[in-house]
């Protein structure tokens, strides 16, 4: 049977047009080194599955129009493992991933084959023993696919046959009532995520055609999509968040993200299992993501992940000190937390 193919959708052209290309840098860092050995066996196996997309070209059809078009993957071409040197700290080993996720942050992905590609990085660093990078096109993925890919990939690690559980606002379920609202969890969680990627188009726009004043966070000059960028992370506790929240009365994560995502910045936050997952057998101690491409100077990506908030920063090269801006994030928090614990109950 002739495999038909599947048309792009407008926000697809959009993402992946002349004057814009977005991304998705999705990393997760392991509590082991990576053993490379079964990459190209779950790639098939499990990855390419999951999303014909990940095994089709972006092209025209006869009458211009762009579709979808299936053909074979040579998964070497998507498969990267640099090579830094040896003997390093686990902190220069930090700037070299920190550098390198720069450089593929820039690098736009091949039109000739599917829009996505991996990078293994065997060289341990403060936060892991190995580091997996996952780059996909923004415009392969909604927010249900890409977490189709998450979760068809992954496993949680103390026992594989369990499902992943999500944070839920109501504690103290019965194990029965929390089974039988696993499905309502995951899917007001996949819910919560394609309302933030539904979100980010419209940010895209306004970027794009309601300019904003000049500030100390948007540079304002053409092409900033095109500048290099810096990413580092933060991490924060749920619990003090949590007690934060109850302090002020439950409005905080509410007001901070209506708040963002009116400034001249591009915000888009997950929400992530409880539970340590592991691909492949390889414990997974952190996550974090980032979106690439945009032409805003500033972009803070937010998921949460066995207890932690995990907060990204990628910010424009020679404008805005991604590393300032986290510290800021740190002190900002521990002053919050300070005047909360101060506060009359």
């Amino acid at each position: 049977m002739e495999e038909v193919d599947e048309p792009v959708s407008p926000t697809g052209q959009y993402l992946n047009s002349s004057v814009l290309s977005i991304s998705i840098l999705a990393t997760l860092e392991f509590d082991i080194p990576i053993d490379a050995s079964q990459t190209y066996f779950l790639l098939n196996t499990i990855f390419l599955p999951i999303n014909p997309r990940f095994s089709s070209l972006m092209v025209r059809d006869e009458n211009g129009v762009k579709q979808w078009k299936k053909v074979e993957v040579k998964l070497e071409d998507h498969v990267h493992v640099p090579i830094f040197p040896d003997g390093l700290s686990s902190e220069s080993y930090v700037d070299y991933l920190q550098e390198y996720l720069s450089k593929i942050a820039m690098e736009s992905l091949p039109q000739s084959r599917p829009l996505w590609e991996i990078h293994l990085i065997k060289y341990p660093t403060s936060n892991a023993d190995g580091t997996l990078v996952f780059k996909l096109h923004h415009a392969l993925v909604d927010g249900f696919s890409l977490m189709g890919a998450l979760f068809s990939c992954l496993r949680r690690a103390d026992n594989p046959s369990l499902p992943l559980t999500f944070p839920s606002s109501k504690q103290g379920m019965s194990s029965d009532s929390n089974r039988n609202s696993f499905f309502k969890k995951v899917t007001g969680f996949l819910s919560r995520f394609l309302n933030t990627t539904s979100d980010f188009p419209w940010s895209i726009l306004k970027s794009s055609f309601v300019e904003d004043d000049r500030t100390p966070i948007r540079a304002g000059h053409e092409g900033v999509e095109f500048r290099p960028i810096s990413i580092s992370t933060v991490t924060f506790s749920l619990d003090q968040i949590k007690q934060i929240k109850d302090k002020l009365g439950g409005t905080t994560a509410q007001y901070v993200h209506s708040t963002l995502k009116n400034t001249s910045m591009v915000i888009s936050n997950m929400i992530g299992p409880m539970e340590q997952m592991s691909l492949a057998n390889h414990p997974i101690r952190g996550l974090y993501f980032m979106v690439v491409g945009s032409p805003q100077s500033l972009t803070v990506t937010i998921v949460s992940y066995m207890g932690q908030l995990r907060v990204a920063v990628g910010a424009e090269k020679g404008f805005i000190d991604d590393k300032m801006f986290t510290s800021c994030l740190e002190n900002a928090f521990t002053r919050i937390k300070a005047a909360v614990c101060t506060m009359q109950p």
